[in-house]
């Protein structure tokens, strides 16, 4: 993928509120405005309630057609926080570098920070960001990861890293 190429993105938020449309979705609305500038086409977005059968339903279907998702709520450690714990067990793998640089960047706002599960992973080729549910928490984050975002992207897509090569006879 060139630099040029917007990515295929998709947003899910996680709220019980907003699932039962009591509330706007203004983290989600955050997202959708930074991808812009990745450049992203936006091929999904969804509202699910704080349910992990609901959030592992919408991961699965989302990464069929995206190279990433970001999904924003059910970080913190209360009773009906699971995003971290439904999306886990369908990662590939973590890319924990990513979520420890997001929880860093929060903790320059608030103690709080810490208590936030953000999870990074790859799930067949797709990138999964899970912020908090906050719109400040989803700016941060994303802040966090923006210049590493696109070259995780494109290796993702299969573009080989570019390296300097060896040193010789030093």
């Amino acid at each position: 993928m060139s630099a040029a190429v917007p990515v295929r993105a998709a947003v899910l938020t996680v709220s019980d509120a907003g699932a039962r449309g009591e509330r706007a979705d203004t983290s989600g609305d955050v997202i959708c405005s930074r991808l812009e500038a990745l450049p992203a086409t936006l091929v999904s977005r969804a509202i699910v309630p704080d349910e992990p059968d609901a959030i592992r339903a919408a991961v699965v279907e989302a990464t069929t057609g995206a190279g990433l998702l970001v999904i924003t709520g059910g970080t913190g450690v209360g009773p009906r926080d699971v995003t971290p714990q439904s999306v886990g067990p369908l990662l590939d793998y973590e890319v924990p570098g990513m979520a420890e640089a997001m929880r860093l960047r929060g903790l320059e706002s608030t103690p709080h920070a810490m208590l936030s599960r953000q999870v990074v992973g790859v799930r067949g080729g797709c990138l999964l960001l899970c912020l908090p549910g906050s719109p400040k928490a989803v700016a941060e984050c994303l802040d966090a990861v923006w210049e590493a975002l696109p070259h995780a992207l494109r290796l993702l897509a299969g573009e080989r890293p570019c390296h300097e090569p060896p040193a010789r006879d030093r």
